[in-house]
């Protein structure tokens, strides 16, 4: 069991981290380096042997392996990024780099994406340190860089030049799940990824006839490009469920009292997600694909036609669904618009039925008996992307006890980002249970 000096040292590596910046502004701006000598340094403080290892200079990534008491099992891999996105400090109320603690709440860029994870995992193994306790299974540490750009120079670094560190690995646990999710009917959900849509960034272009913006074009690159820009963000994509959104919607039904069959003729999952009220928001992004347009670029003067425009799309795709998402992308762009993928990831799905889910929901309901776990899947991406081209199925548990109110998934990206201490300690213990007890 996690000790008193557990829950001291959660909160000082929560707000030590904090103070150390490492804003990724994008294109390899970032500096993980001190983060990573920081971890790394409270890991050798647990006898372990933690291994600094940089992509770029600057770019560092920190992995340790804990010997499990049985070899026989599979290893865990417990993975969290150490790299923050940009904070304003004019739009805080609290200085983004502080990590003051003020009324029992920790504040800073961080708090919660991912820096509470990473002092929560290094709280934990220095407690198994001091008692002299390890896991069933080997556990390998993984503290990645860049992670909030393309993960070129952390995970995707970590899985194609140093594989063998994550020998034995079969399962992994890192950000985005355990977090309490309080209904408007009342009810206390503890939502555990078991999935992830799979990232599509699109580039479109169009080809026209440049020319004088006072003469007819028929031939006009804004205009094609822009009908088919309007044509893809008006598209009413199909339902496509899951096995872990159909996982999720039906826990959440029982829970919620609502009686349904996900497989009658007549299902209509819009009309189940208004039902579910509030909880609704933990599936709606995930019964269909989604692509929305985000950027446009055309043109350097008003009386100028350009010959070319182009435009960027926020493409999510769900397990299965890849072919399908090409089909209608082609369709929907049309003659004259071109588009390929900016950046691709895969989507995944972790089965809910698994032993380790099993200890996950036993870990978090153990401390809080009145809280249900249920599987959801995450709309966005984390490194378990990078992490499943190893073979390593990958779930979101990150654990925090969060009183009514507390917008979570708000601060993610957020101004004035920030976590209670008592969510911290509570993620501790959890941890701690869930890493000792999975078989």
């Amino acid at each position: 069991m996690a000790d008193a000096l557990a829950d001291e040292e959660v909160v000082r590596f929560t707000s030590d981290l904090i103070r150390i910046d490492t804003t990724n502004r994008g294109g390899g701006d970032c500096n993980e380096r001190p983060a990573a000598e920081y971890v790394a340094e409270a890991l050798a403080g647990a006898g372990l042997e933690p291994l600094v290892l940089e992509s770029a200079p600057g770019r560092a990534n920190v992995v340790a392996r804990i010997e499990g008491s049985d070899p026989s099992r599979d290893a865990l891999l417990v993975h969290g990024h150490l790299d923050v996105v940009p904070a304003q400090a004019a739009d805080w109320t609290v200085p983004p780099f502080s990590g003051e603690v003020r009324d029992g709440v920790v504040w800073g860029r961080g708090a919660i994406d991912m820096k509470n994870m990473d002092a929560m995992v290094l709280a934990v193994v220095r407690a198994w340190a001091r008692q002299g306790r390890r896991p069933r299974r080997d556990v390998v540490l993984a503290f990645t860089a860049d992670e909030e750009d393309s993960a070129e120079y952390g995970s995707g670094f970590l899985a194609e030049r140093h594989p063998e560190l994550f020998d034995g690995c079969t399962e992994g646990i890192s950000e985005s799940g355990a977090y309490t999710f309080h209904t408007d009917t009342g009810l206390r959900l503890y939502p555990v990824a078991a999935g992830e849509r799979g990232t599509a960034w699109l580039k479109l272009t169009a080809d026209g006839r440049a020319g004088h913006g006072s003469q007819v074009n028929r031939d006009n690159a804004v205009s094609r490009l822009a009908s088919a820009v309007a044509r893809i963000g008006a598209h009413e994509w199909p339902v496509r469920l899951t096995t872990t959104v159909r996982a999720a919607l039906t826990e959440m039904a029982e829970l919620s009292g609502v009686t349904v069959d996900l497989d009658a003729a007549d299902f209509d999952v819009d009309a189940l997600l208004h039902k579910l009220g509030s909880a609704a928001s933990l599936v709606e992004s995930t019964v269909r694909n989604s692509a929305n347009p985000t950027m446009l670029n055309a043109g350097y003067k008003v009386n100028v036609i350009p010959g070319t425009a182009t435009a960027h799309v926020d493409g999510r795709v769900l397990p299965g669904t890849e072919e399908e998402f090409r089909a209608t992308l082609d369709r929907l762009t049309g003659s004259g618009v071109d588009w390929e993928f900016a950046h691709r990831e895969v989507p995944l799905q972790a089965p809910v039925d698994s032993p380790t889910f099993r200890a996950m929901r036993d870990a978090v309901e153990h401390f809080d008996p009145d809280g249900h776990v249920v599987p959801y899947c995450m709309s966005g991406g984390t490194d378990a992307k990078q992490f499943s081209r190893l073979g390593i199925t990958g779930y979101g548990f990150s654990p925090l006890k969060l009183p009514v109110g507390f917008d979570y998934k708000g601060l993610y990206h957020g101004v004035d980002e920030r976590v209670p201490v008592e969510a911290l300690r509570f993620g501790v213990r959890v941890l701690d249970r869930f890493l000792t007890g999975v078989e």
